[in-house]
């Protein structure tokens, strides 16, 4: 095995949390995740995942728009009452606890 180093570094303590428990979820542990991210960034020789700036800001007049197809999308909806909308609502719960 080749030589081991120890790596230090700080982090926010609520971040380390979070990932801990998203790691521990899938069954292993924080180093170890660590590792595997380093193994993987010398397989890529970079970053093992995109990390780029957008080419542009997005400009309020595209939200604008965006927003107005939503909403011209939605004008072609049938209405529906309350009643029918927590019906839906009942139903997809029921579904989801069926499994």
């Amino acid at each position: 095995m080749a030589e081991q180093v120890l790596i230090q570094f700080r982090a926010d303590k609520a971040l380390k949390q979070e990932v801990s428990d998203i790691y521990n979820q899938l069954g292993m542990d924080l180093p170890t995740a660590f590792r595997m991210f380093m193994a993987k960034s010398k397989q890529v020789r970079g970053l093992p995942f995109e990390a780029v700036l957008p080419e542009e800001n997005t400009k309020r007049e595209e939200f604008r728009m965006a927003f107005q197809k939503l909403r011209e999308e939605a004008a072609e909806l049938p209405e529906m009452t309350l009643e029918e909308i927590n019906a839906e609502i009942e139903s997809a719960r029921a579904e989801r606890k069926r499994g």
